[in-house]
């Protein structure tokens, strides 16, 4: 699906050029399951294609991410991961919004949000189609998600 292939090269794109990090593609995904010691990092999308894109990171790879992006030592789930997450979920809406935009689709952004905890489940409500990248780091697996309405 050429959508995906987009995501992954913006996906890797925005880790070796803002992050100074380099990931790899782990595999496809269909689900998920609970999401646990997690942050998760979305952007709503609305226009002609409604939905979301998320990015799920665990909190070890987080604030390896965070470290890495603010070039300093993050050891603790705090404010600066929250933003951090959120930039990169903005980046990525940003890639999202451009490849979508290429067929002639006009797409909004909403603000970047996050929510972290110890379990929860993250999943849409209405009828998507799913697309969930499961990508590498020295720290630990992240999966990129992206949920269009049908």
């Amino acid at each position: 699906m050429e959508i995906q292939d987009k995501m992954i090269d913006a996906t890797k794109e925005i880790f070796s050029t803002m992050i100074m990090m380099e990931i790899t593609l782990e595999e496809m995904q269909e689900t998920h399951g609970p999401l646990t010691n997690t942050i998760t990092a979305m952007i709503g999308l609305a226009g002609t294609h409604r939905g979301v894109l998320a990015v799920h990171f665990p909190y070890a790879v987080a604030m390896a991410i965070t470290s890495n992006f603010l070039m300093m030592d993050v050891t603790e789930m705090n404010e600066d991961v929250h933003d951090a997450m959120g930039e990169i979920a903005n980046m990525l809406g940003g890639n999202v919004k451009t490849i979508l935009s290429e067929k002639g689709r006009d797409i909004d952004l909403s603000m970047p949000s996050t929510i972290s905890g110890s379990e929860y489940s993250f999943q849409s409500d209405k009828d998507v189609d799913k697309v969930i990248i499961k990508f590498g780091t020295e720290k630990g697996s992240f999966m990129v998600e992206m949920d269009l309405e049908r």
